[in-house]
């Protein structure tokens, strides 16, 4: 490349970062605002306090109904899935066997976890097209199947803490990579091994349709 290309090359990223310094000082320049109600339409996040939740109510009855009409044809009519469709009910006392099934009785720490899945991404290929009301009966029905709530409960905002899932206890902060964890309150620094040695592979998680388009893959 001659001199004369490079100075000229020099002097148009020159004038480049010229334009856009002031921009990356303060805004870019690019795109607006969000306006008040795009963010509401976004923020739609439910968390364990019950930040998030929105007014409504839903019975174990009505998210029978809903749950046979828009859900039953990939987790099974009583929860139990079909064929690789995720199990959403049972397991119990499974986590420590040797394939543990994590469903919302056995394995889930939160119920606003439950909700905010639910109404954030299903039913599939339909997300997002649940009301609250419908939201908080599917939940309500996910709970009776599960044996955490009785036949003729209904589920809403003001009640919606009083829920606790069984292994809620059984989740702890985890506040690596700074300091040793809860339960190894010292870490061991002795006898290490000069290399790291990949000893096991986690199994293949059954838990996504199999088709030609979308392969099942393992976990290393």
């Amino acid at each position: 490349m001659s001199k004369s290309l490079k100075l000229a090359f020099f002097a148009i990223g020159a004038a480049c970062l010229i334009a856009i310094g002031p921009a990356v000082a303060g805004k870019l320049g690019v795109g607006r605002e969000a306006k008040p109600n795009e963010v509401k339409a976004w923020d739609i996040d439910v968390r364990p306090d019950g930040q998030g939740l929105p007014e409504g109510k839903g019975s174990v009855s009505t998210g029978e109904e809903l749950f046979q009409e828009k859900c039953a044809a990939c987790h099974g009519e009583f929860a139990e899935g079909t064929g690789r469709w995720p199990v959403l009910a049972g397991g119990r006392d499974s986590l420590k066997s040797e394939r543990p099934e994590k469903t919302i009785g056995s394995y889930w720490p939160y119920l606003s976890t439950v909700y905010d899945y639910i109404f954030r991404a299903m039913p599939f290929g339909d997300a997002q097209s649940l009301t609250p009301d419908e939201t908080y009966a599917l939940v309500a029905y996910l709970l009776y199947m599960n044996d955490l709530v009785e036949e003729d409960f209904e589920l809403s905002k003001s009640n919606f803490l009083d829920v606790r899932l069984p292994n809620e206890a059984n989740f702890i902060d985890d506040p690596r990579p700074d300091t040793p964890t809860l339960a190894q309150k010292q870490p061991c620094m002795k006898n290490c091994k000069a290399s790291v040695e990949i000893t096991g592979r986690a199994r293949i998680i059954d838990v996504t349709p199999e088709d030609e388009k979308n392969p099942s893959a393992s976990i290393e």
